[in-house]
């Protein structure tokens, strides 16, 4: 019996030992996307992109308001003048919901297409990003690379460093031929102080007048 119990305390050190090896040599890193996108070209002309394609989906709703507008004024001035039979009154009436529901449909499906937009123009700049930390980390043997980067109303993984010499993200922009900023900027020396990403903002409705 004092036999089994020592093979299994000797047994569970062991486990220990082999635990704690394993701890001290992997090697951790950190890195922020945001940071890395914000000084990324192709990330800016993402940005330029999706401004463009949105001013140009305010452009047709402002044309619908525009179209809808000019009818409403032509059916309450001749609601005023008395001018219209019933019949016509209640087809002017139906043409105008119409326009209502596709100005509201075109609404919605401006934000979903927006949103979409946004994907598929990030997906590219976000693989090229992710190829870079990849290599990165298999260059300076790292086990794993957490991120700082808060994402869209979450948290960020990590929110304290004590050193500095495991934040990989200069190392990746310079590995996507971007050279980075002086040490002493904020968002490099300090995980923490870099602005968390904001959600991409919906579409601003136009507001008749």
């Amino acid at each position: 019996m004092k036999k089994i119990i020592f093979s299994l305390l000797l047994i569970s050190v062991i486990a220990t030992a082999s635990s704690n090896l394993m701890a001290q040599v992997q090697k951790i890193g950190y890195t922020n996307l945001d940071y890395i996108l914000g000084l990324l070209p192709d990330a800016k002309k993402v940005e330029t992109e999706l401004k463009t394609y949105e001013e140009q989906l305010q452009k047709q709703l402002q044309t619908k308001y525009a179209d809808y507008e000019k009818k409403l004024k032509d059916y309450q001035d001749g609601v005023a003048k008395g001018v219209m039979t019933d019949l016509i009154k209640e087809d002017k009436e139906k043409e105008l919901m119409s326009m209502q529901n596709s100005i509201k449909e075109f609404e919605e499906g401006a934000k979903t297409s927006m949103q979409k937009k946004q994907v598929s123009l990030l997906e590219p700049v976000l693989a090229k990003v992710q190829k870079a930390i990849d290599e990165v980390g298999k260059e300076k043997d790292y086990s794993y690379i957490l991120s700082t980067h808060a994402d869209y109303g979450g948290s960020a993984i990590i929110l304290y460093a004590k050193s500095k010499e495991d934040n990989i993200s200069d190392l990746v922009l310079k590995k996507l031929g971007v050279t980075p900023p002086p040490a002493t900027d904020a968002k490099t020396a300090n995980p923490a102080a870099t602005k968390p990403a904001e959600a991409p903002k919906p579409m601003a409705p136009v507001k008749s007048k």
